[in-house]
C-alpha cells in the first residue's frame, strides 16, 4: 500500500495542494483514510490538518455505496466483460463477511476501524449493503470504525508524539 501512496503522492503532488492530495487519495478504495494519513505525514501537513481531510475524504462515498451498490451490481452483472468481474467481487467481499455477519454493528465497526489488508470503509459498507444491514445502524457503524481507523493510523503515521502534539 505505501508504494502507492507513494506513486499517488508524487504524481498528484506536482500539480495539486498537498491537502488535495490527502483527500483524493483517502477517497480511493484499498487507499483510503490509511493511505491518507500515511500521504500526510509525508507531504508533512500536520496531523491536525490532515486527519479531518482524510475522514471527510473516507467518509464521503460510504452513503452511495450502502445506498446504490447492490443496484449497480445488479445492473453490471449483465455487462459482459464486467459481469464476472462484479461477481468475483462479491464473493471476496461476501468471504470476508463472517465477523459483520456474527456480530453485525460491532463486527463491522471493528472490519472498518482495524487497518488489516483488506478492510476499511469501502469493503465494510460494500458487505453491509449486501448483507442488507439497516442504513443507519451501517452508517453509524462505519462512521465509528473509521474514527477508530483515524486514531489507530495517526499513531502509526504520525508517531505517538506527532498524534497528541502536533
Amino acid at each position: 500500500m505505501e508504494s502507492l501512496v507513494v506513486w499517488f503522492t508524487e504524481t498528484l503532488g506536482a500539480y495539486i495542494s498537498r491537502e488535495l492530495v490527502i483527500f483524493i487519495i483517502s477517497m480511493i478504495p484499498i487507499l483510503e483514510l490509511r493511505g491518507g494519513l500515511i500521504a500526510g505525514s509525508l507531504l508533512k501537513v500536520p496531523i491536525t490538518v490532515a486527519a479531518p481531510i482524510c475522514v471527510i475524504g473516507n467518509v464521503i462515498p460510504v452513503p452511495f455505496i450502502l445506498l446504490f451498490i447492490r443496484q449497480i451490481f445488479k445492473w453490471l452483472r449483465n455487462v459482459p466483460v464486467i459481469g464476472p468481474i462484479i461477481q468475483k467481487l462479491e464473493k471476496r467481499a461476501m468471504g470476508k463477511s463472517d465477523s459483520i455477519r456474527k456480530y453485525e454493528f460491532w463486527g463491522l465497526v471493528l472490519f472498518v476501524g482495524i487497518p488489516l489488508p483488506g478492510t476499511g470503509a469501502w469493503t465494510g459498507s460494500l458487505i453491509a449493503a449486501l448483507l442488507e444491514v439497516d442504513f443507519k445502524k451501517a452508517i453509524l457503524a462505519v462512521l465509528l470504525g473509521i474514527a477508530m481507523a483515524t486514531i489507530i493510523m495517526s499513531v502509526v503515521s504520525y508517531g505517538l508524539l506527532g498524534a497528541i502534539i502536533s
